[in-house]
């Protein structure tokens, strides 16, 4: 890529935001404006454009990318030519140390995938370019005991093999995940070049790490290269339905978010490999305003990086590359608010100097993820509002459900175009057990995503309320991973709020007008549904049949069942669920 290509092509990605914005927003007004404009229209169609901005990043990122994947065999060379030619050739000369942050785990589940990753490296004849660190922030001392002995007996049947295994516990968690591996990049890591960053739940494949080593070797200015992350084969329905949709939703959005960011991309905290120099030099993070640690890390560290020089780099490929997904919408939902109250963190890092304008964008996008849903939020308490007051009546409902269909395709442009370039590409579909499997899974994905959205954006608008009002809790706890249901019970304490407000929204439609609630559905049925989707997706009956009939089942999921005694785990890692003893509360 040409110094001069980088700002043609942010040139063409903001003028594609900027006509799907006028687009969107042509719609809004072209539904709200016969019969004149009400305070309530008004109000709503301020908070449509205040939100509307993620929708259009949602359009323009997954347009270019699929553009860019239906158009070239190599997707990943066209976003980034510099790193076509990094391929693995002999043994690596950089040497790695592979460093896994650890926390209250259920090692039985940590370290399984881990040795696969070690033999494949060993059998490579890479093996003595590695070395396995295992970084622990466990505080429990009994839970402590068993992970130091677990790690001990795993050390002791590798021993004389090539990669030798670490094992380093800190004494308290001061900086959370970050400061783990500071910590570790101060004391430990004399004589590596590289550090490959995994979480507890990782599962890499040995030829992806040689690959991404690859690229590290092939340029010296590269201080991140980061793939994608695919979800790992699971058997509980929320996290099978979430992650099939992200899966394909990822492969489009952030090839064409590469093809514009170049070497100035995001890092996501793990399953990436990283140069050890620049990092422990730029990226040691102080305390925010006030004395509150970072929580959300990652983006920080990239953009220190950028700041300083040094490319980071989405490498917009997902083979060999897991993780696991929280195993039920109760952990998904705690997952929400950690994030939440780690992005809204960077509002204060916005207006610090030294930054690059691409650093700030990043920051300001990890903001809007989340500033949007309270926009989503009021936009359609004011449209209930506006409809029970009778002010929608002279909206003309060809005008309206042209809008509202728009509004949907936008917001889940990216999934809709990860679908289709599947469907396009008879290889690619084929690893999914073939096109017509592939649409029943994207179906039913499609459906959960509609369902559990509304949900997500409530529950996020409701934390995002009680932080502004000092009453959200920020930190970042021992999460459960282990698959289980969810109680009646259980799911009404946590979902009653937006239970409560999906019927009174459509109680108060119904009493206006039953086209108007027609038209509320797809955002009302979600609310009124929240409890037993939220049970459903963690029963394990209704979970097991989705398995058994391969209900969006992932390449991973196929080829395990494929081998020799359908039990087998491919080479990248995904047989498994990453399990906690964290009692499901926790989260």
């Amino acid at each position: 890529m040409t110094a001069a290509a980088l700002p043609a092509r942010r040139a063409v990605f903001l003028l594609l935001v900027l006509a799907v914005l006028a687009g969107l927003a042509a719609l809004a007004v072209a539904a709200l404006a016969p019969g004149g404009w009400s305070a309530a229209e008004v109000a709503i169609l301020l908070c449509y454009l205040g939100a509307a901005p993620w929708s259009a990043l949602s359009t323009a990122n997954p347009l270019i990318g699929f553009a860019l994947r239906m158009a070239s065999r190599d997707p990943a060379g066209a976003v980034l030519p510099a790193l076509r030619a990094a391929r693995p050739a002999g043994a690596p000369r950089l040497s790695t140390a592979i460093a896994v942050c650890v926390r209250d785990e259920d090692m039985a589940q940590v370290l399984p995938p881990l040795a696969r990753l070690l033999d494949g490296l060993e059998a490579a004849g890479a093996g003595h370019r590695f070395a396995l660190w295992i970084l622990s922030d466990t505080s429990d001392p009994a839970l402590a005991a068993a992970e130091e002995a677990a790690v001990a007996a795993f050390a002791a049947a590798r021993a004389g093999r090539p990669v030798p295994v670490r094992y380093r516990r800190r004494a308290d968690n001061a900086g959370f995940k970050a400061g783990n591996v500071m910590d570790f990049l101060d004391r430990h890591a004399a004589g590596h070049d590289l550090f490959l960053a995994l979480d507890a739940d990782s599962a890499m494949a040995p030829a992806t790490v040689l690959r991404l080593v690859a690229c590290m070797e092939a340029d010296p200015a590269l201080a991140i290269v980061q793939p994608l992350i695919a979800g790992r084969p699971a058997r509980a329905a929320f996290p099978r339905l979430f992650q099939f949709n992200m899966r394909q939703a990822m492969r489009v959005w952030a090839t064409g978010q590469a093809w514009w960011q170049g070497g100035e991309g995001p890092y996501w905290g793990h399953n990436a490999i990283l140069r050890i120099e620049p990092f422990r030099r730029h990226c040691r993070l102080a305390p925010l305003p006030g004395g509150a640690p970072v929580l959300s890390h990652d983006q920080v560290e990239a953009t220190r990086l950028h700041a300083a020089g040094w490319k980071v780099c989405v490498l917009p490929e997902d083979e060999g590359s897991l993780e696991a997904n929280p195993p039920a919408m109760p952990e998904f939902l705690a997952r929400d608010r950690r994030w939440a109250a780690g992005n809204m963190q960077y509002l204060a890092l916005l207006r610090q100097p030294g930054l690059s304008a691409m650093a700030r964008w990043q920051l300001a996008q990890a903001v809007l993820l989340f500033a949007a849903a309270p926009l989503w939020c009021l936009a359609l308490l004011l449209a209930v509002a506006n409809a029970a007051a009778g002010g929608g009546a002279g909206t003309p409902p060809g005008a309206l459900a042209l809008f509202l269909g728009a509004s949907l395709a936008a917001y889940y442009a990216a999934e809709l175009l990860g679908h289709a370039e599947v469907l396009l590409k008879p290889a690619l579909a084929a690893r999914y057990g073939g096109r017509a499997r592939f649409a029943r899974g994207a179906a039913a994905a499609m459906l959960f995503a509609l369902l559990f959205q509304p949900v997500r954006l409530v529950h996020q608008a409701r934390f995002l309320l009680r932080l502004a009002l000092g009453r959200g809790r920020a930190g970042w706890a021992p999460q459960n991973r282990a698959e289980r249901g969810v109680a009646w019970s259980d799911a009404a304490r946590l979902l009653w709020p937006e239970t409560a407000l999906g019927l009174a929204l459509a109680a108060a439609l119904a009493a206006t007008s039953w086209s108007a609630l027609l038209f509320a559905l797809p955002f009302l049925a979600g609310l009124v549904l929240a409890v037993p989707l939220c049970v459903l997706t963690a029963a394990p009956g209704f979970s097991a049949w989705l398995a058994r009939h391969r209900v969006a089942a992932t390449p991973e999921e196929l080829a395990a069942a494929a081998a020799p005694g359908g039990a087998a785990e491919p080479a990248a890692g995904a047989a498994e669920e990453a399990a906690e003893r964290a009692p499901a509360s926790a989260a």
